[in-house]
């Protein structure tokens, strides 16, 4: 019996008021995952805080953005599960934190009528978890936040689906009016996970909605051209060299120009630049390099924090200068034991730690003291739409470390996003949901047209 069930079932009787309070900031996987494993708990009353409505595992943004998942189908209203879950949801971005009285500042939430839903206001807490997630790091490059979109939230990929509709059905009518075909142009500038699979999943959206309406002989391949630009010397850096080659080799493959070891030294309306003085024309900008935490953690309440405005934490995930505030996920900088480095800003990382938090909270509550949480890295897996799924498999799941891709990597990747959901809603909804959406398959495209 693990420690938070012990905890249960000694203080079964505590009554209502006497909960010990958690409020936890960021609605994301590790949030989310914390705040449905906790309030299912009756000894604690959790508060989760988030300026959105609503929750869609990060990972499939690219999925959102390039119009072919249904959102609907795959994000979680926070009022409604919270309320099936035990725990509460309010809706504001925090501003501020007083470590004295224990309390958490949120913002008025104004809508887009400029209409304020709710005022500012102050939460108190006896535990405080801050995983408030990550955002793009545009190093300061000229032109960026006037000119190139982002894929940091829901509303960033709904916003980029939007602009990339509009720019095809503008094409379209141009190339019926004249009868001449001009590509598309859309430039990614990051090659990491998130422009990787933005760029294999563009191919056929944007080809389809280039399309529709034409003969095969008149709008193909050639309607859409997607650049992938890269600082550094191959694509997927941070993974295995062999993954990077895989990638790169299946992009070019079907049309994408991948440029390596190509710094960007500024973003115009219509191209991006490269620090050697050549320049890549651009209908739509994506900018999907560097990750940071956001800048506010920087001077929240003297907490500590590195370069990337990670909050500094002990291997137990307290924050170095307060044992009641513990952070977790992109925002938490988290050593990795031996001296490795800290642990990496990824989906399995927020699993792991908010479950890691979920078991020892408890230990925590009753002066004891929590154990190291040690990072297990269980491989990568790239997405690259249609046309396949690669990753590695490392030695804590297979026994030595191996490459995959094809059928079997697409599965893991889809296990993966499973293993979330299972987190949130329970074997038994999930397994029944998924065989609702294979029973009921779309008709005809996929893809999103509003």
């Amino acid at each position: 019996m693990n420690a938070l069930s012990l905890f249960s079932r000694r203080l079964r009787s505590t009554d209502r008021a006497q909960r010990h309070r958690v409020v936890i900031v960021g609605g994301g996987a590790a949030g989310l995952e914390l705040a449905t494993k906790l309030g299912r708990s009756a000894e604690f009353e959790v508060t989760l805080i988030d300026k959105a409505r609503s929750h869609i595992w990060k990972p499939k943004l690219h999925e959102i953005a390039a119009g072919s998942m249904d959102v609907g189908g795959h994000e979680v209203g926070f009022l409604a599960h919270a309320r099936n879950n035990g725990f509460a949801y309010r809706m504001g971005e925090m501003t501020g934190l007083n470590r004295e009285s224990r309390e958490v500042s949120i913002a008025p939430f104004v809508d887009s009528d400029g209409e304020e839903i709710t005022p500012a206001r102050t939460f108190g807490y006896d535990t405080l978890v801050l995983a408030v997630g990550s955002q793009s790091n545009d190093f300061g490059t000229p032109g960026v936040k006037e000119h190139a979109l982002k894929l940091e939230c829901t509303c960033d990929a709904a916003k980029f689906n939007r602009k990339l509709l509009n720019a095809c059905f503008r094409e379209q009518s141009r190339q019926s009016q004249s009868g001449q075909v001009r590509r598309l142009r859309i430039c990614i500038i990051g090659a990491g996970a998130t422009g990787v699979e933005l760029a294999a999943e563009l191919l056929r959206t944007g080809r389809e909605v280039l399309g529709h309406g034409h003969t095969p002989s008149s709008v193909g391949s050639d309607a859409l051209e997607v650049h992938v630009v890269e600082a550094t010397d191959r694509v997927l850096s941070a993974l295995p060299p062999r993954l990077s080659e895989a990638a790169h080799r299946l992009l070019t493959d079907q049309g994408v120009q991948v440029h390596v070891s190509a710094k960007v030294s500024a973003v115009t309306c219509t191209a991006v630049q490269l620090s050697d003085g050549s320049s890549i024309p651009s209908d739509i900008t994506v900018w999907a390099a560097g990750v940071r935490a956001p800048s506010f953690l920087k001077t929240l309440a003297g907490l500590e924090t590195n370069h990337l405005n990670q909050l500094v934490v002990q291997p137990s995930l307290q924050t170095t200068l307060d044992p009641s505030i513990f952070a977790m996920g992109d925002c938490a900088a988290c050593p990795i034991p031996g001296g490795h480095g800290v642990v990496p800003p990824r989906a399995q990382a927020a699993h792991q730690q908010a479950a890691f938090l979920a078991l020892n909270l408890p230990l925590h509550l009753q002066g004891q003291a929590i154990p190291p949480y040690k990072y297990r890295d269980f491989g990568s897996l790239i997405s690259l739409g249609k046309f396949s799924t690669i990753g590695s498999l490392m030695g804590g799941l297979v026994g030595r470390s191996m490459f995959i891709e094809g059928l079997f990597a697409k599965t893991m990747y889809w296990l993966m996003y499973k293993s979330h959901e299972v987190t949130l809603h329970g074997w038994r909804r999930v397994t029944l949901q998924t065989l609702a959406r294979c029973l009921m398959p779309s008709g005809g495209s996929r893809i999103k047209l509003h």
